[in-house]
């Protein structure tokens, strides 16, 4: 299999690191192209693939083709690349661009559009992912291998998932950080050195989304283990619920959804 990413930026370079330590593909099956000389020639010493700086020619050979680029630079890529023979799949980790616009664009029909979030450039990330009509089991099978070495890959048949997974699971990657910036801010502000702030809690982090996956129960029955009657936790949970948390939330992921839409 062969694999041309136009883009070597950090979700791209996030994808061949994933699929070399996945075996998904060798260093030899993959070309990047990419408009940096800097980044050309460090992505060809980190990991051994071959770099270009010519789109077409980086995609002749390609079963695969990954637009990693920037959506303000599709149209170019777009011009680069119009009309790849039928036996190539075009990828678009963009963000927006439907699949339609994509068809139309690249003139092509076999085309997989996907969400990918941050936690991708560690393996640990959520794609979600859909695909033309045209695009054959056989494509389906190459995106979710390729797609799969960036963490956990869900398949929608309905495209109108995809600004929902974007507004939930790539934008939602900010809303951790910050609540976990806040966190230790506030065991700082309670007199905590930093440093035991933030292990304290980042592994609290990591240790409640894991009791949530391998408990197998509800959020709310897993809160509940942790709230006295009267205790300090009741007391806490208080304070959020002042501050309308729930509400904040639910309005900061309908914001970003509308925002995925219009793009």
């Amino acid at each position: 299999m062969k694999i041309a990413f136009i883009g070597g930026g950090a979700m791209g370079e996030a994808m061949i690191r994933g699929i070399l330590a996945k075996k998904v593909a060798l260093p030899q099956d993959m070309v990047v192209s990419d408009v940096s000389a800097v980044r050309r020639e460090w992505l060809n010493k980190e990991y051994g693939v071959s770099t270009l700086d010519d789109n077409r020619k980086a995609a002749e050979n390609a079963d695969l083709i990954v637009l990693a680029v920037k959506p303000q630079n599709l149209r170019q890529v777009a011009d680069d690349l119009k009309s790849p023979s039928p036996g190539q799949l075009v990828l678009s980790i963009l963000a927006g661009g439907t699949l339609s616009n994509l068809c139309r664009d690249f003139n092509h029909s076999s085309v997989v559009r996907a969400a990918p979030n941050m936690p991708a450039q560690i393996g640990q990330g959520i794609t979600v992912w859909s695909a033309t009509a045209e695009t054959s089991d056989e494509h389906k099978e190459l995106s979710q291998a390729v797609l799969g070495a960036l963490g956990k890959e869900i398949y929608v048949a309905d495209e109108k998932y995809l600004d929902m997974a974007t507004a939930l699971g790539g934008s939602g990657a900010a809303y951790v950080f910050l609540f976990i910036e806040a966190f230790i801010d506030a065991g700082v502000h309670v007199g905590l050195p930093r440093h035991i702030a933030h292990e304290v809690v980042l592994q609290t982090v990591i240790g409640s989304a894991c009791s949530v996956e391998k408990m197998a129960k509800h959020p709310a029955e897993l809160k509940n283990m942790v709230t006295s009657p009267g205790g300090t936790t009741t007391e806490a949970l208080l304070q959020l619920e002042k501050g309308a948390f729930r509400y904040h939330l639910i309005e900061a992921v309908a914001a970003a959804h509308g925002k995925a839409q219009r793009l």
